[in-house]
Formats: C-alpha cells, structure tokens, sequence
C-alpha cells in the first residue's frame, strides 16, 4: 500500500513544477494563476479523491487528464508504473504504448518509455516481447538496465548460454555463484541428452567459477555413477562436507547405491550414520533411520531416533519417533500411539517444507533457484521447523 500512495502523490509533480518554475523565474503570482488555471477540471478532481484516500477515482480522473492533455507525460508514465505495481499490466502497456508511438516525443523520453514497456511485458510474462524491447535498448544511455533484465528473461527461458554470456558483461549484477549454477543447468540438460564429455566441461567451468559449487559435486557424482564408477562417484559426493555439509543430506541415497554396488552397504551405512552424528538433519535422520530398521530392526531404529530426538527435539522428530515405538509397545497401548501420531502429522506437513532464505517461500520438495524471488542457492537442505529453531 506504502508503494501504491509513493506512486499516486508522483502525479502531483505537474503542478509543483509549475511551483518551482515561478520561483526561479521570479514570476509574480498572477502567473502562477494563470498556469494553475491551465490544468483540466479533472486533475483537481483526481486530487480531491487522492486526499480522500478514493484512489481508484482518483485514477479515473487522472486518466481523463491524460486524455486532454498529450503533453503530460510525467502522468504517463506515473500512471503506467502504477498500474504494473497494481498487476494491471494490459493498462500498464497501453500506457506506455501510446508514449512509444507518438511522433512528437522526445528520443530520450521514447526510450524511458520503451524501457517501462519491456518491464510491463516482463511482468505480464510476455517474454519474448519484453526480450524484443530491452534488445532495442542496447547501445543507448538504457543499455545497463536493459542488459539487467535481460539476465533475468534468460534465465526465466532457461536460455543458459545466453545468461553466461550476458553475465560476463555485468559482473556487479552476476556473481560467481550464479555463474556455476548456469553452467550447472548446461551439464544436467547435457546429462539428460546422454551427452557425458559435454556435462563434464560445463561442471569442470563451474567448479572454477565456484570451488563451493555443491551442485556441480552432485552431478559429477551423478555422472560417475552413471559411467559405472562408484567408487569415484562416492569421492565426489563426500566433497560436500567441504564445501556445505548440511547439503550432505541431498546425497544420502546416491551414496548409499554407490556402496550397495560396491558390495559395501554396511560401510555406506556407517558413513551415513557418522554424518548424522556430525551433522544432525532431519533428512538425513529419516534416510539413517530407515536403513537401521531394514538392517538392525525395529529396536535399533527405535533408539537411533530416541537418541536423536533428544539431541535435537522436533515434531518431525516426534513423529518418526512413533512410527519407530508403534511396532514396539504393547498391543493394548498401540492405538493410543497410533492417534497420538496422527494428531503430530497434522503439524508436520505444515513443518516440513523447505524455506527460502531470501523470500521466505515455502516448498515441499528443495530448489536449487527459488521459482519464487528467482534467487539462487536461497533453499537450505532445512525443514522448516529446523529452520526457526536456528533463528
């Protein structure tokens, strides 16, 4: 609402200019007048209903004004942000349109608009028209911020190449991270098109781009294991302790295969269990706790996730906790159990989400660019419930 009211008192500029005009000039106030005289009806209008917090018509009245007069163009363009703010973006282009295709408006001033008609098409998902706009902008005093958004409408296209290369160009905008992560989204498209030698390039630059580059582990780890070397696909993965270790829960299954293959399942386990002591995660504790049950049995998974539960008390923790007891306790006593653990599930869903560090979106399953705010990197391997404790 704050930005909305920012946004409506920019349509009084008109008449304050024609204040600091007289003042300037040291015209006497008969001027004054007469230019305050020179405003349409509707543009007092529109300003009674501002103050009398009537915005809608307020901007009726405003939109009349515009209408009369072709020379207001600072209302224009207050009136086009304004209705992209709102999500009225059909509004927002013909606004912005109009400017673009009158004959008689200043260069500069036709590029101000092209550049606010590239954001109404960006915002109303209209990609390939914004794209178009921002492309005329190259080369012109609006070249930086056309080339801003540009990454971004590549990087909403998948068109990865073409944000590496427009990366290279703006290195305050792009850091090295989301450079990795680029070449990163290069290697899985190249993985999946059964490409090998291609994806193993795109993960060798994103390694060089970002030594921390947990993805780019993953995926060689990913790669490796595909090419029948587990062994080496396991030294990957546990590269990740170096660079982020709570990312080690994303890996838990993949090493565990890799043993498995390697007729070392037991080792694998042992590994996963030490990580899980190291560093606690609810993931990993669910992965852990369900090989102990298949290997060791009801009794053993019982204490593991007693012993973890009490490192660490969580309601998903309770809950796997109950699922582990109910094989457990006494026939007598197990549908008490039973309801008790209901009664937790219906927290836990709304506990187990994964939440991004930079907006605040909650998703059930991990990101590695939030499809919220666009950031990268912004979903730790946390629940959500983990997440607050560490607040």
């Amino acid at each position: 609402m704050t930005g909305e009211l920012l946004d409506y008192w920019q349509l009084l500029l008109i008449p304050l200019f024609f204040g600091l005009g007289w003042a300037a000039a040291r015209v006497d106030m008969r001027q004054v007048v007469h230019e305050s005289r020179a405003l349409p009806r509707s543009y007092f209008t529109g300003l009674n209903f501002l103050l009398n917090e009537q915005p809608d018509k307020a901007i009726d009245s405003f939109l009349e004004v515009a209408k009369v007069d072709s020379q207001t163009v600072e209302l224009h363009f207050a009136l086009g942000n304004l209705f992209r703010r709102r999500g009225e973006t059909d509004r927002a282009i013909r606004m912005h349109q109009n400017l673009v295709d009158r004959a008689d408006l200043d260069d500069k001033v036709r590029l101000h608009a092209l550049s606010e008609l590239g954001q109404d098409f960006l915002k109303a998902g209209l990609l390939d028209r914004a794209e178009e706009m921002f492309n005329r902008l190259l080369g012109t005093t609006f070249e930086g911020e056309a080339k801003r958004f540009l990454l971004e409408i590549y990087q909403a296209e998948k068109e990865w190449q073409k944000a590496i290369d427009l990366a290279r160009e703006l290195p305050d905008v792009a850091t090295q991270q989301e450079v990795a992560e680029f070449y990163c989204e290069l290697a899985a498209g190249e993985i999946m098109r059964s490409r090998p030698d291609l994806a193993r390039e795109h993960l060798d630059t994103a390694m060089q781009q970002n030594r921390r580059c947990v993805r780019a582990s993953l995926l060689q780890g990913d790669l490796l294991l595909q090419e029948g070397k587990p062994e080496e696909a396991i030294s990957a993965w546990q590269r990740i302790e170096q660079q982020d270790p709570p990312f080690l829960a994303l890996v838990a299954q993949r090493l565990l295969e890799a043993y498995r293959r390697l007729g070392r399942r037991d080792e694998g386990i042992a590994l996963l269990r030490g990580y899980l002591e190291h560093y606690p995660s609810l993931d990993l504790l669910e992965v852990v706790s369900q090989l102990v049950l298949e290997s060791e049995g009801n009794e053993a998974a019982y204490r593991l996730v007693r012993t973890e539960l009490q490192r660490n008390p969580t309601l998903i923790g309770l809950e796997r906790l109950m699922s582990a007891r109910l094989p457990l306790a006494a026939p007598e006593i197990q549908p008490d159990i039973e309801l008790a653990k209901t009664i937790v599930q219906g927290y836990v869903k709304r506990l187990s989400r994964y939440r991004c560090d930079n907006c605040g979106f909650k998703a059930r399953q991990f990101y590695w660019r939030c499809p919220a705010c666009g950031g990268w990197e912004t979903y730790p391997p946390r629940r959500s419930e983990e997440f607050d404790q560490s607040l």
